[in-house]
């Protein structure tokens, strides 16, 4: 990552465009944010270079490419030996099903957000991958039953 950029109101719109659609053209991004095509160009490298914008991406409707279970797992680890700690974030990073890890405070050491097939890929999921890391000491599953905000975009 580049040094840190301050960011300023032009930056904002920018960024809350380009939230909105990551598609824009340059040239209707430009025109949104009252500036050129070429300073609009400049000032979007310079947030991609200093590392506000990570990356472009499509948001796919998990539902609608077969990924119907959808779970909160919570893991403790048995041991916080660095070699454990390590191991298991080395791993979890791995696996196409963990679409979000957390260390967090509290009960749990890792908040896991799963999205996979069915019940039975799930299960695979643990028996050949979460009961196999050494260190795990608990893993507990709340299913989300439904959904009720999911937002990407945020408030710059």
């Amino acid at each position: 990552m580049a040094e840190k950029i301050e960011i300023q109101q032009v930056d904002r719109q920018l960024l809350n465009a380009l939230q909105e659609d990551g598609r824009i053209s340059n040239q209707d991004l430009a025109e949104r944010a009252a500036m050129s095509a070429s300073a609009c160009w400049r000032r979007v490298k310079a947030l991609e270079e200093g590392g506000v914008i990570e990356r472009y991406t499509a948001l796919v409707n998990p539902e609608a490419v077969g990924l119907e279970f959808h779970a909160m797992v919570h893991v403790v680890l048995s041991r916080h030996q660095a070699g454990h700690v390590e191991n298991f974030i080395q791993a979890v990073m791995t696996r196409p099903e963990v679409l979000d890890c957390f260390a967090t405070t509290g009960d749990s050491d890792y908040h896991l957000r799963i999205r996979c097939r069915d019940l039975a890929a799930y299960n695979a999921f643990l028996e050949e991958f979460m009961f196999s890391l050494e260190g795990v000491s608990t893993v507990k599953t709340n299913l989300i039953l439904r959904q009720l905000k999911h937002e990407t975009r945020l408030v710059v």
